[in-house]
Parts: C-alpha cells; sequence; structure tokens
C-alpha cells in the first residue's frame, strides 16, 4: 500500500504539477484543498483502499490534461468559491489582475453601473460584487448553459446580478442591452487565434470562450466598436487581452 508521499512522487513522474495533485489527493482523502500542511506532515500515512481507488481515478483525469477546477467542481477567485463546470472557462490567476482594476475605478462609497461581458461561471461579475455591494451589475453570456453556473454561483454566495443571455450569432456584444450605458464596462472575451497551437492543451475548456477568428481579436474588434454607445461620460472600458496583443488592441 503506498503511503501518500510516494503517491506524490507518482505524480510527479508522470508530470502533473505538485499543487495540482495535492489538491486531488487532498480531495481524494476527504481533506480541504487547502490543508496541504496536513499532507506534509503525513506523508508516511499509508492510503486506504477506497482513497487509492478515487486518488486512481482523480490522476487519470488529470494526467489527460483535465482542468483541476472541472475536476473539483469548483475553483477559488478572488476569495470566492465558485462552482464550474465544462461550460464555462476555467477563471485564472491571471484575471484577477482585471478585476483589481475595476475595484480601482469604483468608488467605495457610490453606485455605479457595470457591465460583464462574455462572464462565463460569474468570476469577474462575482468578484466587484463582493467588494462593491452598491454596484449594480449586469452580466452577459451567449451561452445558457454558462448563465446556469453563473446564476448557481450568484445564488449561493447571495449576490444580486442580473444575468442576460446574448445572441452568439450577432456580431454586436451589446445586442442584448440596447439603451443601456454603463459607468465600467468590463470584459474578459475570448482572444487565441483559431490554429494556435497551444489550443492542444484546452480541448476541455469550451471553444466558444477562447477563440475569436484568425487572429484572436474578433470579440475585441466588435467590443470596442460598438461599446462607445453604452459607456457613461467619463467612462471605463476594461478588457484582457493576450500577452502578445497589446499594441493591436
Amino acid at each position: 500500500m503506498q503511503t501518500l508521499a510516494q503517491i506524490l512522487q507518482q505524480a510527479a513522474e508522470l508530470g502533473v504539477a505538485r499543487i495540482d495533485a495535492q489538491m486531488l489527493l487532498l480531495h481524494a482523502c476527504g481533506r480541504p484543498a487547502q490543508d496541504r500542511a496536513w499532507l506534509a506532515s503525513h506523508g508516511t500515512d499509508a492510503i486506504v483502499p477506497s482513497q487509492q481507488l478515487a486518488w486512481q481515478q482523480l490522476l487519470k483525469r488529470r494526467v489527460a490534461g483535465e482542468p483541476v477546477a472541472y475536476i473539483l467542481g469548483y475553483k477559488e477567485f478572488y476569495g470566492l468559491r465558485l462552482a464550474v463546470s465544462p461550460a464555462v472557462l476555467d477563471p485564472r490567476d491571471d484575471t484577477e489582475t482585471l478585476v483589481d482594476w475595476a475595484l480601482a475605478l469604483i468608488p467605495k462609497d457610490q453606485p455605479r453601473k457595470v457591465l460583464d461581458l462574455g462572464t462565463g461561471s460569474g468570476a469577474v461579475a462575482l468578484a466587484v460584487c463582493s467588494h462593491r455591494p452598491l454596484a449594480q451589475v449586469i452580466a452577459t453570456d451567449a451561452s445558457s448553459e454558462a448563465l446556469d453556473v453563473a446564476c448557481a454561483n450568484a445564488a449561493a454566495l447571495a449576490f444580486k446580478v442580473q444575468f442576460t443571455l446574448a445572441d452568439a450569432s450577432h456580431p454586436d456584444w451589446f445586442a442584448c442591452l440596447e439603451g443601456e450605458s454603463f459607468d465600467l464596462i468590463i470584459s474578459n472575451p475570448p482572444y487565441i487565434a483559431e490554429g494556435d497551437p497551444h489550443l492542444t492543451a484546452l480541448t476541455h475548456e469550451p471553444a466558444l470562450a477562447l477563440t475569436s477568428g484568425k487572429d484572436g481579436l474578433d470579440a475585441i474588434r466588435s467590443i470596442v466598436a460598438h461599446a462607445s454607445r453604452h459607456l457613461t461620460p467619463g467612462a471605463w472600458l476594461l478588457l484582457e487581452h493576450g500577452y502578445d496583443q497589446a499594441e493591436r488592441v
């Protein structure tokens, strides 16, 4: 029977990142994902057969490239635990920078109308709500399955967000918001070019949330082209984009 330390070594030999292996092993053992200190202090403990079986199933999924968030069914983002599924993008730590920027532009003591375009799991919208309770937040997505996840997250956190289904076939991302204007528009849109070699590592995530045209900028072009009709005087448009797209954006 393997010890916990031996199991983590096995995962490392298979190319699984240590933090991923630790989270999955804790899950198999019925421990909280933050309890890595417990693993360190119990490395010589033997894993019981039921936990070993659960671990092997989790490890197989991770080795196949499935994100840890999908395997566990949740992701920590900006201090919030969010349910995630293959219907939504796995929220990235880098996107927390977008939230930082948004919060810097929203006064704590004044109401502001905020739009999150392409909300996915609701990560950005809900992070804003958690720190700016006076803000009126509207979030859109072209996937009804994604909005189901976002709505469930908002309900679990008891945050009030207005979710609106967008038309995936319409070139204007604001078509479902005719006549609406906002003090801040935030978006983490798809920005990977079709055919990008990095997509082979992202096959478990929804293509709708990843790719956008031959150069990856179709969604951003659309957002920029139509945003001015929906921004109040002095308002901001915040966009996440690829590491090599800054000058073009």
